[in-house]
């Protein structure tokens, strides 16, 4: 739960920054107070304001402060992770392609490898902006999902990142394997994401629910199945997992949001067949647009040919 605090700016810090405004006015560091509003939790007046937007005195300020996760055993190991491909690499980003089973950052409960870890290991250098274990990380993909990831190295990269996914400016394309045919064929999943409402390890679709929007389009229709373009316009946690299980059509393998075990034993997937298979950004220091892409991993590759060789 996020605290809520709501109050007229003082006479006093007329003319502040935003970042060392909130310090001064309530306790937090400035890297905090400037974290919160990099993530859009910072209003003057009902307009989402930056970290360096001066205040103005009388005016309303609303600030929201998300509970910080216990991260008192949560420490970066430099973890070398076999599979883990650069795909793009400059001064101020690196774009990996992240294998499954390895996290964005570390995090309570996580004991596997990480990109942070990784990207450490083999010598690079991140963003030190963000808290310490997320260093860098300006979007993350779930363990279980393969595919592109892009990391700030730069401060530059971290601030004009983050800022760049929050205003959805960043594209990001996914292929999924459903199970079914969804219809239309090219549609929009417009459904708000929350937590699950009696299982807290996972998402569903519930009207108190953020705002959550996933544009697809089918590329392939099997007899059991549906290879699928996904372009996400919200980046919500587990959210093509959520829309097309609430379709009815989860993607292949996803057991967790109602897959068809036999079938995911079947193609031989222990995950959901799920990969992010191209991302493009504005260049935070060039403003050159600047797009990867990414092939299927093996596991997703030969799953996709034992569903078109078995029901074609």
């Amino acid at each position: 739960m996020a605290q809520v605090r709501a109050l007229p700016v003082p006479d006093g810090l007329a003319g502040e920054r935003v970042d060392a405004a909130l310090a001064r006015l309530l306790g937090l560091s400035r890297t905090r107070a400037a974290e919160i509003a990099a993530d859009g939790g910072v209003r003057v007046d009902g307009r989402e304001v930056g970290k360096s937007d001066r205040l103005v005195a009388g005016a309303w300020l609303e600030v929201e402060i998300p509970d910080e996760p216990d991260t008192s055993a949560v420490q970066i190991v430099a973890e070398p992770v076999p599979g883990m491909k650069i795909v793009y690499d400059d001064d101020d980003v690196v774009v990996i392609d992240k294998p499954v089973g390895v996290a964005a950052h570390p995090s309570p409960g996580w004991t596997g490898p990480t990109v942070v870890g990784a990207l450490i290991a083999a010598g690079y250098r991140i963003s030190t902006s963000g808290a310490a274990e997320r260093q860098g990380i300006v979007h993350r993909l779930d363990v279980g999902t393969s595919g592109l990831m892009v990391v700030a190295k730069s401060e530059l990269a971290y601030s004009v990142l983050k800022r760049a996914f929050k205003e959805r400016t960043v594209e990001k394309v996914y292929h999924a394997l459903v199970q079914g045919h969804p219809e239309p064929t090219t549609g929009t999943i417009d459904a708000p994401i929350g937590r699950h409402p009696s299982a807290d390890y996972k998402f569903a679709v519930v009207a108190e629910g953020k705002p959550s929007v996933t544009h697809y389009e089918v590329l392939e229709m099997l007899p059991a199945a549906s290879l699928v373009e996904v372009h996400l316009e919200t980046g919500r946690t587990h959210q093509i997992r959520v829309h097309f299980s609430a379709l009815r059509h989860p993607c292949v393998g996803d057991v967790t949001y109602g897959a068809d075990p036999v079938l995911a034993k079947k193609v031989g997937l222990s995950r959901q067949w799920l990969h992010a298979v191209q991302l493009g950004f504005e260049h935070p220091s060039t403003g050159q647009w600047t797009q990867v892409t990414s092939e299927y991993p093996q596991d997703l590759a030969h799953a996709l040919e034992v569903v078109r060789g078995a029901y074609s």
